[in-house]
């Protein structure tokens, strides 16, 4: 028996702010919505996929955004994103070096920190 991969990463924000959701994973990070499963849909959120990454976007009742803990997204053209992200007022944060990569940390409009990644 053996772990093989990951499916998706859930992410969670608060009630109702499904439109925030799509605005910046659908439209800034370029990650297309997908269907929810109907018999999941009822509990709001959204799923969005793009790239080989599958992102859940769940509510969660008494929402606490993960300032920490995050995932770290392969991305092409990582300067380019973060000029859409600061255009659109996303401000994005440059971090000790990591070999191999250039990176960058946002917060997702419900202050969920994600990582950025560009392979040098």
């Amino acid at each position: 028996m053996q772990i093989i991969g990951i499916d998706h990463i859930q992410i969670a924000m608060p009630p109702g702010e499904e439109d925030a959701a799509r605005a910046f994973y659908g439209r800034l990070l370029g990650l297309r919505e997908v269907a929810k499963p109907t018999h999941l849909a009822a509990r709001g959120g959204c799923w969005f996929e793009g790239g080989g990454v599958k992102i859940h976007i769940g509510v969660e009742a008494d929402f606490v955004p993960a300032r920490k803990a995050h995932p770290g997204l392969l991305v092409r053209d990582l300067a380019r994103l973060v000029e859409v992200l600061e255009e659109a007022g996303f401000r994005t944060i440059i971090d000790q070096p990591l070999d191999g990569y250039n990176r960058r940390y946002v917060s997702d409009p419900f202050g969920n920190r994600l990582e950025l990644m560009e392979r040098e």
